[in-house]
């Protein structure tokens, strides 16, 4: 079992960046896949950004592509998401989730375990 601690959100100006971090507690970090996804209200959950349990694989969503990188650093049981460029539309609760397994990255349903999310909201 791993638990997700999510940290970082916050209210920036478009064209700002931030960091979101998530913490897992656990002594197996290292052998689990990562994703963040993020929640707009009215909308539904939707895959922003994905790493494979040793981070030679990252995927992302078009939205986001080339503006947010993701990064582990399994010594710190931590995952990042460098979130540059931000947008309004990028507004949203985001969430960091963990699975040993993950086929289908971009799924919500792949991943077991969820953080809390945190929020971030940039203005225009």
């Amino acid at each position: 079992q791993v638990q997700l601690v999510e940290s970082g959100g916050g209210l920036v100006q478009a064209g700002g960046s931030l960091r979101l971090s998530c913490a897992a507690s656990g002594r197996t970090f290292s052998s689990y896949a990562m994703g963040w996804f993020r929640q707009a209200p009215g909308k539904e959950r939707e895959f922003v950004a994905y790493i494979s349990w040793g981070g030679g694989n990252t995927y992302y969503a078009d939205s986001v592509k080339d503006r947010f990188t993701i990064s582990r650093d399994n010594a710190k049981n931590t995952v990042y998401l460098q979130m540059n460029s931000l947008k309004p539309e990028d507004t949203a609760v985001y969430y960091c989730a963990a699975d040993q397994r993950v086929p289908y990255y971009w799924e919500p349903d792949e991943y077991d375990y969820w953080g809390q999310g945190t929020q971030v909201t940039v203005s225009s």
